[in-house]
């Protein structure tokens, strides 16, 4: 099997390695991180322009009807520049939920703006006291006079601060889970914004009686939940390698440059051992982000094949993080200098989805029965 980009994918991967390369720096990053959308617009508007935000639509939505491997090679160019636009949480997933169950009508009417930059989705489905892989909710929809109303509490919803749509997740009355567009502005919906350890934006949204659409024909929406999560959780392996490459190279620049006694870290035998510990667990994780990739491009959704792609690079993320972080000494865990936080969005998303002790448990399961 051939795992190399073609020409089109590897333009792709260049152009917006060019484009997040000429907007971010350390120091652009943390100006950024203070402001209220917590990423560039000018730069969400280049990612529109350039099809980046549609890659995964039909070109009558306004999109470029592109396969997992574009995404994923953007994504791990996400992860090279850090770049804090929110492109999983605000387009792919909720907009890949439209794309997947939604009315020709729904389509129709979300999936443009999407594309075009000028209008921001959020998935709200994890509530306070579930995590993953647990797929319960509280949130409770009910319908009177041919009206849906959702009543719950959702959070953390990532990059619900800016939404203007959400898709809810909510029990539906005869059984099993459904989706809901609700508008952020319509009545009964509150949400509270916050600031992830990551710099990264997200909110809590309550609803109650929040008049609510349902997405497509209706029904249980179970199944589609957990194709996007498996798709999701390939999204953050491709991020993460490309955030653990550029660590690596922070890490083997500095041994380079950084002198003791009077010659360069870089010559100590122990360091470089353990700067190719770093390297073959980036490789690793690269193996398995690929795995799970090309999984999805032969149009497998499979859960397990996610949860071995999200545990090895966890398990590498948390290697190469702390490598970075010792190798560096102090100056690592500085605000003012990258590698640190490289390693927080890494952290974060090691938490993101399940953990690596979640999947070893939920591999575990799967074995023993």
């Amino acid at each position: 099997m051939n795992f190399e980009l073609d020409t089109e994918q590897d333009l792709l991967r260049k152009t917006v390695r060019d484009v997040l390369g000429r907007a971010y720096d350390a120091e652009t990053r943390a100006q950024v991180a203070e402001t209220e959308e917590g990423f560039k617009p000018d730069v969400w508007n280049q990612l529109a322009e350039l099809g980046v935000l549609g890659l995964p639509f039909a070109e009558e939505h306004g999109g470029m009807a592109a396969g997992p491997v574009e995404t994923m090679a953007v994504m791990t160019e996400i992860g090279r520049a850090l770049a804090p636009e929110p492109l999983l949480d605000a387009v792919l997933t909720p907009g890949g939920l439209v794309d997947a169950l939604g009315s020709d009508a729904q389509r129709a009417a979300i999936l443009p703006g999407l594309a075009e930059g000028t209008r921001k989705l959020a998935f709200a489905h994890d509530e306070p006291g579930r995590r993953w892989p647990d797929t319960a909710v509280a949130t409770t929809a009910t319908q009177a006079d041919g009206q849906w109303r959702l009543t719950g509490t959702k959070n953390p919803v990532r990059a619900g601060d800016a939404a203007d749509a959400f898709v809810v997740s909510a029990a539906l009355p005869d059984g099993g889970v459904g989706l809901f567009v609700v508008d952020a502005a319509a009545s009964g919906v509150t949400r509270t914004a916050f600031h992830t350890v990551d710099a990264r934006r997200g909110a809590q949204v309550e609803l109650a009686d929040a008049p609510a659409e349902v997405l497509g024909d209706g029904g249980d929406a179970a199944a589609a939940i957990e194709a996007a999560q498996v798709r999701a959780q390939a999204a953050l392996c491709a991020e993460a390698v490309g955030l653990m490459g550029e660590a690596l190279r922070l890490t083997t620049e500095y041994l380079k440059q950084r002198k003791q006694f009077g010659a360069p870290l870089a010559r100590f035998q122990a360091l470089t051992h353990r700067a190719a510990d770093m390297y073959v667990a980036l490789e690793l994780a690269t193996s398995m982000s690929l795995y799970a990739t090309m999984a999805l491009a032969d149009g497998t959704v499979d859960p397990t094949i996610a949860s071995r792609a999200k545990l090895q690079v966890g398990r590498s993320a948390r290697l190469v993080g702390q490598e970075a972080i010792q190798m560096h000494g102090g100056i690592g865990m500085t605000a003012e200098y990258p590698v640190g936080h490289y390693v927080s969005r890494l952290t974060a998303i090691e938490h993101t989805l399940g953990s690596s002790e979640d999947h070893v448990r939920t591999l575990a399961r799967a074995v023993a029965s």
